[in-house]
């Protein structure tokens, strides 16, 4: 596998769990409470799902360009 590919698996799994535990969240929070409140709290857990994609995007693009260990640069 290549080297590339291989450092891209942590970060998309760890973004799939994240979007599973903030789904769960959110459609957990949405069964407990009634009314306009549960549409207002959803919203976080649905920033937050849209967050990690962003990160993991931003992420996966650094790791093709090479930029694996971007900490070193400080």
């Amino acid at each position: 596998m290549d080297s590339h590919k291989r450092k891209m698996i942590a970060p998309i799994v760890v973004t799939v769990i994240m979007l599973i535990y903030y789904a769960v969240y959110f459609f957990i929070l949405i069964s407990l409470i009634s009314g306009f409140l549960k549409y207002l709290l959803g919203i976080i857990p649905i920033f937050f799902m849209a967050v990690m994609i962003y990160v993991c995007i931003e992420r996966i693009n650094e790791i093709k360009k090479g930029e694996e260990d971007d900490i070193s640069k400080y």
